[in-house]
């Protein structure tokens, strides 16, 4: 396996890119973007207060500046199911874990189909979709509480509809994730807990191992300054647009 320098320079091995060196701040295992549409689907992808919705912003603004259409969404969707799923998470409602991981499965096939603004509707309209949350965070985060096989499996469809081109995974410690949390919020969500992320980062750990070989994969180092980890992404981002 060859490596893939900070340039961005691929490497002889067209199916896999990697960033060098163990203290690497962020590597890539890649296949190829899907040939047949022009707009790309991102899903980022972390332990709750990683810092996705900051990267998310900064790339949409990227992308914007050079005239590229962006729309940005987030799983629990705005929906209705979404809007069900965010009242188990704030105490408002009861649910068990498998429960909680059907809601995601019905949640996450509305948000790719509904014809007003679903995530198809929106590529359609030639927009890339930057997404908070997609598939690895069911794997992650209900595989954690319920059988993985089976999480993976009730997700099947949402994956056949549309696999991201790209998961961008910000990796941090759970230690700065809920010093992060407490400083943003005035009270934690009923799962954000220390026992809870460390399941949840130990799911993701084995998710992003087991798909690495079929799955668009950036792994990047969250503990960097923020315009770092911008820059990592968007080395990613830019080689599947063909930019120089």
């Amino acid at each position: 396996m060859n490596r893939f320098t900070s340039t961005g320079i691929r490497s002889s091995n067209a199916s896999l890119l990697i960033f060098p060196n163990p203290g690497q701040s962020a590597y890539l295992w890649s296949m190829n973007k899907n040939d047949h549409r022009p707009e790309l689907f991102i899903a980022f992808e972390g332990i709750d207060g990683s810092g996705k919705s900051t990267q998310i912003n900064l790339l949409s603004e990227h992308l914007s500046s050079l005239s590229h259409r962006v729309h940005q969404t987030c799983e629990p969707s705005p929906g209705p199911i979404g809007r069900m799923i965010r009242d188990i998470f704030t105490g408002k409602m009861e649910g068990d874990h498998h429960t909680i991981a059907g809601l995601f499965v019905a949640d996450r096939l509305h948000h790719l189909l509904n014809k007003t603004d679903g995530i198809l509707t929106k590529m359609s309209a030639g927009n890339h979709v930057l997404t908070d949350r997609y598939v690895f965070s069911s794997y992650a985060y209900q595989g954690a509480h319920v059988d993985l096989d089976w999480v993976i499996a009730a997700n099947s469809e949402s994956q056949r509809i549309l696999q991201p081109d790209l998961h961008i995974f910000l990796d941090i410690p759970v230690d700065t994730a809920l010093s992060r949390l407490v400083k943003r919020r005035e009270q934690l969500e009923i799962f954000e807990t220390r026992e809870n992320l460390e399941k949840v980062k130990t799911m993701y750990d084995l998710v992003l191992d087991r798909f690495r070989t079929d799955q668009n994969i950036l792994i990047v180092d969250g503990m960097q300054r923020q315009e770092d980890i911008a820059a990592d992404i968007w080395s990613a981002v830019k080689s599947m647009l063909d930019l120089e």
